[in-house]
Order: structure tokens, then sequence, then C-alpha cells
């Protein structure tokens, strides 16, 4: 498991392709806002625990300082928010198990959490130290589309079945509200491992939880439960949240060569080293800067995800051209196992995305 000292490049400002519309590797500082809706009457057992919960987050590599803030207008919504050296320290602890058990005393007292990151862009006052404090060196042009993941393993001996059963269910219909829409979901397997690519137009959380209560997604879920490594009860939100919080493979970086341009999908899995799945998806991103950039590259648009020392490289490539394993020799030292392309079992996109 990854470490939530794990460190990647120097901690320096470095120049970010203009066709990178996501990435945690400029070295800026990092502002984290989560919003929290406590049950009546709990609020003192929240402070209780989120003064414990404190004191710990105080004590990870990374970490500046923190506020919490209660509403003036309702004594049920609170508002957390933490300032970070930069992106990765904060990614590797809150992707960790570390995480997982030190924000468990918060579940008893917590209705529902949504977490927002941002990089600083620009500040005024602070610390005279400028230098200490980067900030991103300018804004970035996406397309609107939010890009998540999630992966767990099934049982060794079971991946026939379930990849069938993931194969074949019936996709949702896209549109989840009046602001949130499916764009595209894909479905990969490599061995025991499933890895389940999700695009979104609008709100990510609103749209999982929109998934999750889908009939036919709902079935297939129950459906893959005996075959799954770790156990879970989709009927216990405890036991579901712990669940999806462990499966959850964030995008750490995404670039576009070419837009509005259809070619190739492919999921390329990069079996890290102990303790290197940070600085693989960063020589990962700098590799696919530099192919946006070229225009023999057949790389069309690429979205690296990784938590921990998973790594996994979507790709898309013009029609035809052969995949790309092995994008950068530097990669070696970091490996453990060979770089495989992932077998694709659905790939379904909505008509307007």
């Amino acid at each position: 498991m990854t470490t939530i000292s794990e460190k990647v490049s120097e901690k320096t400002t470095r120049p970010v392709s203009k066709r990178v519309s996501q990435t945690v590797f400029d070295g800026s500082r990092l502002r984290v806002v989560l919003l929290v809706d406590v049950f009546d009457g709990a609020q003192q057992q929240f402070l209780e625990a989120y003064e414990q919960l404190c004191s710990q987050v105080a004590k990870v590599p990374g970490h500046v300082s923190d506020q919490l803030c209660q509403s003036i207008e309702n004594p049920s919504q609170w508002l957390i928010t933490s300032e970070w050296e930069s992106a990765p320290p904060f990614l590797a602890w809150v992707n960790s198990e570390e995480h997982v058990d030190m924000v468990r005393p918060l579940h008893s007292c917590v209705r529902d959490t949504r977490s927002l990151r941002f990089h600083v862009v620009r500040e005024t006052g602070g610390p005279s130290a400028e230098a200490e404090r980067i900030l991103q060196d300018g804004p970035r042009v996406g397309d609107g589309v939010i890009r998540h993941a999630l992966t767990f393993t099934v049982r060794p001996g079971s991946e026939e079945k379930v990849a069938a059963l993931l194969s074949d269910y019936a996709s949702p219909e896209p549109k989840v509200d009046d602001s949130t829409r499916l764009c595209r979901t894909s479905l990969f397997m490599h061995g025991n491992r499933v890895v389940r690519a999700i695009e979104v137009r609008g709100d990510l959380m609103a749209a999982l939880r929109y998934v999750a209560q889908q009939p036919e997604v709902r079935a297939v879920e129950e459906a893959i439960n005996p075959y799954l490594e770790q156990d879970r009860d989709l009927n216990d939100q405890e036991s579901a949240r712990i669940f999806f919080t462990r499966a959850a493979l964030p995008a750490v970086h995404h670039v576009v060569a070419e837009e509005l341009v259809d070619g190739d999908r492919h999921a390329l899995y990069y079996p890290a080293r102990p303790g290197c799945g940070m600085r693989l998806a960063e020589l990962l991103a700098q590799h696919d800067e530099a192919a946006a950039e070229d225009s023999a590259s057949p790389v069309l648009h690429s979205t690296v995800f990784q938590r921990d020392d998973v790594v996994v490289r979507l790709v898309e490539q013009r029609a035809g051209t052969p995949v790309d394993a092995d994008p950068a020799h530097a990669l070696t030292a970091l490996l453990d196992g060979d770089v495989v392309r992932m077998h694709l079992l659905t790939d379904r996109r909505s008509p307007d995305a």
C-alpha cells in the first residue's frame, strides 16, 4: 500500500501544456473544501470527532492548515477547508487506509459530505514568503467533463463469470437531473482486476448515486457480490461507503491532442512497485503531454488514473494505430511487472455526449 509520505518530483512549478485540462502534478498549492451535513442534534459529537481528526491530520506530510466553519443560517451545515503544499500528498493521504480509519468516527454523525479540490491560482495578502506558496500559473481550459474510475478485484477463478455479468446489462438513462448527465462508461478487465471508467457532465457524486440506484445496475452489482475479494453489503450504508471509498481510482491527469475526434479506446494497466504509484503516474502524464504536442503521435487524448500502486492509463488513439504499451523507458525502475492492455468489456456512450 502506498504510504502518505510518498514523494513525487521536487516541489517546484512545472510548466504545463495548454492542452492539459486536468493535472495534480504542477506543484501548486491545493485548497480542499469539504461540505458536511450533520445529523440534527449531533453537532457536539461532530465537533469532538473533528478535533480528534484534526490533531492527526496536522501530522500528515504536506498538510499546511485547516479551518472548521459552521453555517450562520443552518447549524447542520458545516464547512472544513484545508490547505496543502500540493495535490499529491493530499491524494496519497485521502486515498490511504489511514484516512479510512481516521474518518470512521465521523460516519455516525454525518448525513452527507461533498469534497471539492482546487489549485490556488491567485491570492491576496497571506504570508510574505511568496516563494514557498507556489500558485497555478494560469487557468486551464477543459470540456466540462469530469473523469473518474472505480477499480476492484474478484476472486481468482471467477473472472469469466464476472466478465459475462459485466458485459451484459442495460445502460441506465443518461440524464441524471437538469444539470448532470452520463456521457460515457467503459468497463475493462485484466486478470481479476476490473476498472470502470466514467465520464460525467455536471455533478459526479450525483451521477454515481444515480447509477447505484438504477435497478439494472443494482442487479449486476448484487450478482457479482459473491465473487468480490473485498466483501460488501450494498444494503448496509457503512459497508457500501467503505467499499466505494477503497474502489475510487481518481483521474490525476488529462490531456487532449485533438478535440472532437473519435478513435480506438484502450486501457493500459501499469503495475507499480510498492510506493511508486504516484511517481509512475507523473511520468506517464509528462509523456502524454509531449505526445499531445507531437502531430505525428497517434494519441488523441489520454487520462491517467492512480490510487496507491494501481495506475491505469486510458488512451484514445487514432483508429488502427498500434497501442503504445510502454511510453517511457524511465518507467522500468518503477514497474513491478509488464504493462498490459486491459480487455474491453463494454464501452457505452450517450448519443449526445
